[in-house]
């Protein structure tokens, strides 16, 4: 009955928008908005599973973590991330449940809290790069490392920020769970903030570890366990660019992956922002996958079934 199966990425702005006072009411208004879209391929027939960003929900657990470090027990970031997950999760399945319920269409909504295969010996578990958490002076976050074990770099000629690894995500562990779901028509929230990174130990354990993985480069990883056929990453943007923000920018329709490769090269896609994408966009197409399409949320039924905006990468 399905058109097709698609992995859709939501960027942070879906639910924290920098502009606005970040209230857990505001969260939820905003996650209603950012899903008129996803509503609408659901009405199509699309089978979903739905990721999602946590930037800020994850910083703000992290501060909770850190006023009440003399109270209760420590968390430690993957239980940071697990919380984001799950509260998160809630908020989008809630919004899409009442959403479709309200039109009338009959679809199951589920979240689940995904951990994601990472390697134990990543060259970012050495050298971390990820700015996680709150701002401090020099010399508080030159204490806080020496204290806690943190690594502290400048961010951005700012102040100081905690850093931890962001290592490569190799493998969905609940992949079947979330394919089975996706397969029987069940909207399935999963691997939210990129997932709980954790790496195999020699007994063939689990074990988590403190890092966080880039959310749309954990989406492909996802896309190809559950053989998705489409991976839509919705952003700010409504199309990919080159020379972005000068008078030199070119929007771009489509592109290949030996041109994402090129341009990427070229420095055209930051790593801060655009750069996972394009990465996530190569990695998921190399792997098998068919299309991914880039754009804006309020574009994304436009880009998907309208071929009316956002930039589409293929293959070749």
């Amino acid at each position: 009955m399905s058109k097709k199966t698609a992995v859709v990425a939501l960027g942070g702005n879906a639910i924290t928008k920098k502009e606005e006072e970040d209230t857990v009411a505001r969260q939820f208004a905003n996650t209603r908005e950012s899903l008129n879209g996803i509503v609408l391929l659901i009405r199509d027939g699309y089978n979903l599973a739905i990721t999602h960003g946590n930037g800020p929900q994850v910083g703000n657990a992290i501060l909770r973590v850190e006023l009440a470090r003399d109270k209760v027990p420590v968390l430690p970031l993957g239980i940071c991330v697990a919380d984001t997950e799950g509260s998160m999760g809630y908020m989008i399945e809630q919004s899409l449940q009442n959403r479709l319920k309200k039109d009338k269409i009959n679809r199951d909504v589920a979240t689940i809290v995904t951990q994601v295969v990472v390697d134990k010996d990543d060259p970012s578990i050495k050298e971390p790069t990820k700015f996680i958490g709150q701002f401090y002076p020099r010399k508080e976050a030159k204490k806080l490392a020496k204290d806690r074990g943190w690594v502290v770099k400048e961010d951005r000629g700012k102040m100081w920020r905690r850093v931890v690894p962001s290592p490569k995500p190799l493998e969905i562990v609940e992949k079947q769970t979330i394919k089975s779901l996706v397969e029987n028509g069940v909207i399935v929230i999963a691997a939210g903030g990129g997932g709980i990174p954790v790496y195999v130990m020699d007994d063939g354990d689990l074990e988590g570890v403190d890092a966080v993985i880039d959310k749309d480069r954990a989406s492909a990883i996802l896309a190809r366990d559950i053989g998705a056929e489409l991976l839509l990453i919705l952003t700010e943007v409504e199309k990919v660019a080159l020379n972005y923000g000068t008078l030199l920018q070119v929007n771009l329709d489509n592109l290949t992956v030996d041109q994402a490769k090129k341009y990427q090269k070229e420095n055209q896609f930051p790593p801060g922002s655009m750069g996972p994408k394009i990465e996530a966009a190569i990695s998921f197409l190399e792997s098998g996958g068919k299309e991914v399409i880039i754009t804006s949320i309020p574009k994304a039924y436009e880009a998907v079934e309208k071929r009316t905006a956002g930039t589409r990468i293929v293959l070749k």
